[in-house]
């Protein structure tokens, strides 16, 4: 029998990637987002996960089997977003137990799992690399956990299955993220070689000379898949990533060879993107008018503190995927395909020029 998916926030990045896949795979796929997009085989959802009333309605006549849930609101502190993103998965499950006939839950959060929430991130005593999920929770408040605990508390009552999925900063297309480094990077690149800057690494020397890794948007699809349609899977939590590691002093140069602009080798002095791009909203309006692209908008292609945060980290950052891996997960990607994957989308698309 065919399964219907119900994908929250699917025209985020990774939501618009596991819908993509549910289509591809032959599912039933139901898209929700406050604003839907047009997305091919997906019917689209709009509703607000605050508004418990309205999400009702919006949901009424929908039966699915299975939730992928990969959306979050950013709010000042994090006392407001463990209220708000608790509350938001809360007021979904809530509205889905009069319907029925639920199997799994998937839920996508990160690595501030293991590294700590923004407002502590990359801060404290933290566990050894590479993260393992053997290693638990942090002795600190963080939202991640609180839409864990919500998840928990409504499979015991309800009788469904669940999957947490851990990715490391994803790298996929979607204009109006809040957490892009993938078209971050496209813009800045496309902004230095527009004005003749240097491509000039904004981060720290840690992260510079440091092995990290990074997570497709879909190496995270076909994970989040594999763990809902298999019981031996069910009531596990995930980390997910490429499977290579890299250091950005080689990976920089990859991303500045393929832009054709001059790369600058680090220094030591940390160029955070929201500093340098800080005066750019003015020259990406007239390269994208001149060259005909679809967004004028910088601010709804680039999230510089996003990208500061990930690249700025004092720690090394390494991620273990042996769980899945002993239970059969055996995707891989090599990271700087997938960026060269995007960079060939956002030219195909529109968003940024072509070569």
């Amino acid at each position: 029998m065919t399964k219907t998916a119900l994908v929250v926030g699917a025209t985020g990045i990774q939501g618009s990637a596991i819908a993509t896949k549910l289509v591809e795979d032959g599912w039933n796929v139901l898209g929700l987002a406050r604003t839907p997009q047009d997305q091919p085989g997906v019917t689209p959802i709009a509703a607000d996960l605050l508004n418990p009333e309205a999400l009702a309605q919006a949901l009424e006549g929908h039966k699915p089997t299975h939730v992928f849930l990969t959306t979050w609101l950013r709010q000042d502190t994090e006392a407001e977003n463990i209220r708000v993103n608790a509350t938001m998965v809360r007021n979904l499950l809530d509205a889905l137990r009069p319907v029925g006939g639920l199997e799994h839950v998937a839920l996508v959060t990160g690595l501030k799992h293991y590294l700590g929430p923004f407002e502590a991130y990359g801060k404290g005593t933290l566990p050894k690399t590479p993260f393992r999920e053997d290693q638990g929770r942090l002795d600190v408040a963080n939202f991640y956990y609180a839409q864990e605990d919500e998840v928990f508390t409504a499979a015991a009552r309800d009788g469904f299955g669940y999957s947490i999925h851990r990715p490391h900063t994803v790298i996929g297309k979607a204009v109006g993220n809040a957490m892009n480094m993938g078209t971050t990077l496209a813009v800045y690149a496309t902004l230095c070689k527009a004005t003749g800057r240097p491509f000039r690494f904004p981060g720290s020397q840690v992260q510079w000379d440091s092995l990290t890794d990074m997570t497709d948007a879909r190496q995270l699809a076909d994970q989040v898949i594999w763990a809902s349609v298999t019981p031996a899977k069910r009531n596990e939590d995930f980390n997910i990533v490429n499977g290579d590691v890299f250091r950005w002093s080689w990976m920089w140069h990859r991303i500045g060879d393929y832009f054709g602009v001059q790369v600058e080798d680090f220094d030591g002095v940390e160029r955070p993107l929201e500093q340098q791009m800080k005066d750019d909203a003015a020259a990406w309006t007239q390269i994208a008018q001149q060259q005909g692209l679809a967004e004028k908008d910088l601010a709804r292609l680039a999230s510089p503190w996003h990208t500061d945060a990930d690249l700025g980290r004092p720690i090394e950052v390494v991620t273990d995927m042996g769980k899945s891996r002993a239970m059969g997960f055996s995707g891989y990607v090599a990271t700087d395909t997938a960026f060269f994957d995007l960079f060939d989308r956002l030219r195909a698309d529109g968003i940024i020029p072509k070569a």
